[in-house]
């Protein structure tokens, strides 16, 4: 792959829509697919017993700044570089890694039109 094509997203951005954020898992992480399926019914269940969409809508916008990241090779390989990490480093090293990962999301929720988390 060379390095323009490695930069490129794997696919556009999805509408924030439960439907177009399944299909984009399905298409760049396959795998992510049962988490997808169970956060989604754990949200509904939430919106449906307090009568409130904000369960959904924060499933939405979990799932497509999850879509924005892993779309871009790159940035996605990045992202569990500084999840590793945080888990395993040191505590400075942890820290920093939570700091870039901070960053990682806040662009993320800039490039999607949505105020920083």
């Amino acid at each position: 792959m060379t390095t323009s094509a490695a930069r490129r997203p794997l696919i556009p951005q999805p509408p924030a829509s439960v439907t177009a954020l399944r299909e984009a898992v399905a298409q760049i992480a396959p795998a992510a697919l049962p988490a997808f399926t169970r956060e989604l019914d754990l949200a509904a269940d939430q919106s449906r017993q307090g009568s409130d969409l904000a369960p959904l809508q924060r499933f939405i916008a979990q799932w497509a700044v999850y879509v924005h990241i892993h779309r871009q090779p790159q940035l996605a390989e990045r992202f569990r570089e500084l999840e590793a990490l945080a888990d395993e480093g040191d505590a400075s090293q942890a820290r920093q890694a939570a700091s870039g990962i901070g960053h990682i999301l806040d662009e993320a929720h800039a490039a999607l039109g949505w105020p920083r988390r």
